[in-house]
This record gives structure tokens, sequence and C-alpha cells, in this order.
């Protein structure tokens, strides 16, 4: 039961000071700035406090309601009552100390003592990015416990932390995609501060840290918006996870304002380096300018001149959202590239059930995924029955994020095994050389560089009823697989709504040690494409590639002056070629080629290296396995000692 409404209110504009247009935020003088659009009510009351003391906010105009209000000290709790009816958190909560139903909690965004004002941000080229879940990161599932590891990855080479959404959710586990308070770090993780805290940490040891948000849906239990204004949300578009978000109908102004205002608050209140905008295909906006050219814009003012970094998922592939808008595009930096995964996926495991249907994971395939990015821009798609993609040829490769394992294609395998237990080692190693020597942006998943045994799992906790439909949703969509729909791998699906699915996926990083040989591949491989200034380049000087047998092919590095690298990637059998008609396979004028690192280096658990040239019989690849040669100048014969040409044993180390 509320109490009467505060007769006494502060003269002057609630919003005249504000960091962002609605919410609740403290003033000058132990008072706080009140302001909150509900264009479908009469009246709107801030309830403060556990008494719950009411203050009615004055109408603005235009569906905004504002007020300054006395007395609400920073830490304190309130809610917003509708009408004299039921009351709600703030839709720009800051923090919600007891879940999504519970009161929201007044935060000072500025009481923080950041130490890394010589930040300087991030931009697209260089980077190596680590997708994270907080939750399942360390046992504690902490932002304080992943601090700790932070500098075991900035030693990995990792440059860019990704981090899946924090945004809160309902329960006490799941992967964030169903948050509901878009401004409130979920409380499962620690307070607002904890967040500062590890992002301050990770600066200090040169890490950028972005934030997967969701701009397409909000989860569907706690999910309060629709009661303070129905033009949140729209029904003239099918979207695959409830009700689109209102870009361009009627009253979709102040919707725009708050996903604009929830974009720039992460990179100004918490330092962010950028965000990676969750299924970009499903934020439907037949306006112009596009929300997502306006979230660009709103990150970018919001980080004062640091470097920040944007990437989309994009499904269907449209080259426009990585497009800069002075071209007519939507102005992202970057877009995952699933067709790379895909067809990596299908030539490490042999199988391309369901959306692997049009991948064959051939050679080809896969070096033109290197060079091109996309596989498909605007042919026929068999498996959706129609044409996906456009063309991207202009577009940089570092455009495109490459990958072998995400949270979603984990989860996917329907047991979520990781790609190391679907797979050989000597297939693996050798394509983990060319997502991490590639030109594009490279990608790991937790605990990828470890071969860590946990699997990850879909997992949300949801109420009983709403966690059924969950269940069986989950089901339904792994039965495109066919040999996930069989009844003997269904009994053996985890159910996302057990509390031993989400602990079944936390990392032990004791495996870092207890897996040293696959920490070593990636630390090495991740030294050799920083600090080597061919594969730095991205591909810069040109990038060619040709098909060497049924499972191999060769890419070359161009670099100035003849300093070309050649990657030989073999992912069948052992391959003799006895003769050579490829004109990649030949040595710069005045040099040769000469080992400079082999996935089958026994530090990586690999079988040794063996001699790859002999003068008389050809080149030797050996199977599952990966080369780089480095073109070296030619030493005179009466110079020349052993071990000169493919066969040294002189690896990166």
């Amino acid at each position: 039961m509320s109490s009467p409404p505060d007769a006494a209110r502060s003269s002057g504009s609630a919003s005249a000071v504000r960091r962002c247009p609605i919410g609740v935020e403290p003033a000058p003088g132990n008072r706080v700035s009140a302001r909150v659009w509900a264009p479908a009510c009469r009246s709107v009351q801030l309830l403060v406090g556990p008494e719950e003391r009411a203050v009615a906010l004055e109408p603005e105009g235009d569906g905004y309601f504002s007020a300054l209000v006395e007395e609400v000290p920073v830490g304190g709790l309130y809610r917003f009552q509708l009408d004299d009816g039921p009351a709600f958190p703030d839709p720009a909560s800051r923090f919600q100390p007891d879940g999504p139903e519970g009161p929201s909690q007044v935060v000072d965004p500025s009481a923080f003592a950041w130490t890394d004002t010589g930040w300087t941000g991030c931009g697209l080229r260089g980077q190596v990015i680590y997708e994270m879940h907080i939750g399942t990161f360390t046992p504690e599932g902490r932002w304080d416990a992943a601090a700790r590891e932070l500098p075991r990855l900035a030693e990995l080479g990792v440059t860019v932390l990704e981090l899946m959404p924090v945004a809160e959710f309902p329960g006490r586990f799941g992967w964030g995609y169903d948050g509901v308070d878009l401004f409130a770090p979920t409380r499962l993780y620690g307070d607002p501060d904890d967040m500062r805290r590890f992002v301050d940490r990770a600066h200090a040891l040169g890490l950028a840290v972005i934030l997967d948000v969701v701009y397409n849906h909000l989860g569907p239990s706690g999910n309060y918006l629709s009661r303070f204004a129905p033009d949140y949300f729209t029904t003239r578009y099918k979207n695959e996870w409830g009700d689109a978000l209102n870009f361009d109908g009627p009253n979709c102004g102040p919707v725009r304002e708050f996903f604009r205002a929830n974009a720039a608050f992460w990179i100004d209140e918490y330092h962010l380096d950028g965000l990676r905008l969750d299924a970009t295909q499903q934020i439907f906006d037949d306006s112009t300018p596009h929300i997502i050219q306006e979230i660009g814009q709103a990150v970018r003012q919001a980080a004062r001149g640091r470097g920040t970094l944007l990437i989309g998922e994009n499904e269907s592939q449209q080259a426009a959202m990585a497009t800069p808008v002075e071209r007519g595009g939507y102005g992202l930096d970057a877009l995952w590239n699933d067709d790379f995964h895909h067809t990596a996926q299908v030539a490490l495991t042999g199988r391309n059930e369901a959306y692997y249907t049009d991948y064959r994971g051939t050679p080809q395939e896969l070096l033109s995924a290197v060079k091109h990015g996309f596989l498909y821009q605007g042919q026929w798609y068999r498996w959706q029955g129609k044409r996906r993609g456009s063309p991207a040829y202009g577009l940089p490769r570092p455009t495109f994020v490459t990958f072998l394992q995400n949270h979603d294609q984990i989860a996917n395998s329907g047991r979520g095994q990781r790609v190391h237990a679907l797979t050989t080692p000597g297939r693996l190693r050798a394509l983990t050389a060319l997502l991490l020597l590639g030109p594009g942006t490279p990608m790991l998943f937790q605990g990828q560089e470890f071969a860590a045994s946990a699997p990850f799992y879909y997992f949300a906790d949801h109420e009983p009823g709403l966690a059924g439909k969950v269940e069986e949703g989950r089901g339904e969509f792994l039965s495109q697989f066919p040999s996930l729909a069989t009844p003997a791998m269904r009994a053996h699906l985890m159910r996302p709504q057990d509390e031993e699915t989400f602990r079944r996926c936390t990392l032990d990083h004791a495996e870092r040690d207890i897996h040293a040989e696959v920490w070593a591949l990636h630390r090495d491989l991740l030294r050799l494409r920083r600090e080597d200034p061919v594969f730095r380049g991205q591909g810069d000087g040109g990038l060619d590639g040709a098909v060497l047998g049924e499972e191999a092919f060769a890419l070359r590095f161009f670099g100035g002056c003849g300093d070309d690298r050649l990657l030989l990637v073999n992912l069948g059998r052992d391959l003799r070629l006895e003769v050579l008609p490829e004109p990649l396979l030949a040595p710069p004028v005045g040099r040769d080629w000469t080992p400079l690192w082999s996935s089958e280096d026994p530090r990586y658990g690999g079988c040794g290296i063996a001699p790859l040239e002999s003068p008389d019989s050809g080149w030797r690849l050996p199977g599952h396995a990966a080369v780089v040669l480095a073109a070296k100048e030619v030493v005179p014969d009466g110079e020349r000692g052993e071990g000169n040409g493919a066969s040294a044993q002189e690896t990166h180390g």
C-alpha cells in the first residue's frame, strides 16, 4: 500500500543535467532526477524506499513525466506506480538487486574511481576476439573471479573480450539473450561497480571489452516496457523470439531514443569499447536513417574520441551492414562470418546436416572464405530455398570475424560438444592455424584455447510453465539435425532449466596446464600473427590460394620485396606432390622457402616435423597438418649447410 503523494516538489527541469533521457539519476543535494515515458498513463508516481513514499511526477507532454525528488539517497530503492495501479521497476533501471521483479536501485555512475584515463580504445585491425560468458567462465561466475583470469588471456594474445549479454534477466542462470532491464547489469555476476572494476582491470592489461547487446527483442518474463508504453513493440513484423521492437511505426521516436541511449550508456558509464549487435536481421526498420546507423553514431559520440568497435551478427549476410555510412551502408565495423565456420565444421567433422547442408568443407570453400569473406553473396541457398547474402567485394578482410566455435554452434551440436571432441587433433591444429593466421578477425570461444572439457549447453532458468515451452522449443529447433531427432539422442539432450545443465558448462582453468600443448598452439600462433610483419598485415600485400589435392590447399601471403609466406594445409592423408605445376608454390626471385612453423611440432601434441621438400622427389605434405614457410634469401651453394630448404626444425616458438 503506498502513501499519499508528496505535495512538495523541487522546481526546475528534471531533465536539465541528465545522462540518459529517462530513468532515475542522482542530483545534487540528496535528490534524484526522475523521468519516464508513459504515454498510455494519466499519472505516474515514484515510490521511494521500503515504505514506498509516493511522489507524483509532472507531465511534460509527449507522454513524458518527470520530477526532482528530495531525500532519495544513492543506493535507495524505488519503483514507478502507473495510474494508481501496480508498480513496476524503472524501464531504465541501472540495477535490480532482487532481479527483474524487484525494485530498482539508485546508482551513481560518477562515483567509481577509474584508472584507465590513458586508455585510447580500440579499432578493428589487429584484434583477436575472445567470447566470454561471465556466469560460466569461472566456478564463482562473478566479475571479480573473471578478472583474476585476465592476465592469462593477455599473455595468450587476446586483445578484445566480447561479453555475452549481461543485461538483467530472470532466473538464476541464462545465456543473457532474454534480457529485460537493458541498463542494469545482472545481479547474478555482482553489482555495477564490480563490472566497472572488471573493465578497468582489462584496460590495465591492454584488453578491450565489448558487450553483446540484444536490440531485436526483450525476454518473455519480467519485461514491463509495454506497461509504460505499448508502442515500444509492434506487430508489423514477424520476429523469431516474440514481439518486434517499434523502430519505424507510430510513436517510435522515444523507442529509438531509448536504444540509442542504451548503446551510449555502456560506452559512457562502463567505459566499454564497443558492442556486438545480436541478430541484426531481426532489427526491423524501414525508415531512414536506419536505427543501426544511429546506434553506431551514438556509440562513437559517447566514446569522446576513444576508438570503438561495432560488430554485427547478420544471418542473411547483408554486406551493407558493414559498409560505411558515406557509401550508403549502416556503418558497422565487422560482421560474424558464419560461412567460414560452417565450411570449416564440415571439413573438421565430415557431417553436413541441417544448416550445414550447403557446405562441403572443401579446400576451395575454405580458400574462398579466407579470400572473400562470405561464401554466399547472392547465390541460391538450398537450405532456405532462396538467395542468400549480397556482394561483399570491397569490404576489407578484417571486416569478417572468423571462428571455429561460438556459443550457438557448440550448443547446437546437441550434446554441447566442443569441436576438439568432434574431430581429430591434427585437423583441429591445422584449421586453428588457418583461423589464427588468416586475414579475417579471429574469435575464440572461452576455453577453446586449452581444449576445455566442459561442454556448453543452452541453459535458461524460467518459471515452470515457460521453462517447459522453452525446452520443447529447443528440442524442435535441434530436430532440424536428423541425427539429433532420433529418440535415442533426444533422451540425451540436457534440459535448459536444470541447474546441472548450467553447472556443467563451467570452465576449469587448471586445464590450461593439463592441456598445455593446446594452449601453446594458440599462444604461438597468436604471437606469430602479432610479430610477423606479413601475417600482421592481414593480407594487405596481396593474398591468393590454390587447391593442391582433395583435402589440401596452399594460401600465399605476399609481403614487400618478396618477403612472402606460404601456409600449406592438408586435412587428408599424407600427400606427395611429385610435380608442382602451381605458380603459388614457386618462391620469389632470389629466395627459397624455409620452414617457419608447423602444427606437427611435438610442443603442440604433434607427431614430429618431417622434411617437406626433397631435391629429387617434389614435396610431401604431412596429413592432418599445417605448415608455414617463409621466403628467405638464397644461401650460395658453398655456404649452404644441411637443413636448409624446407626440412629445418626452426619453427616459431
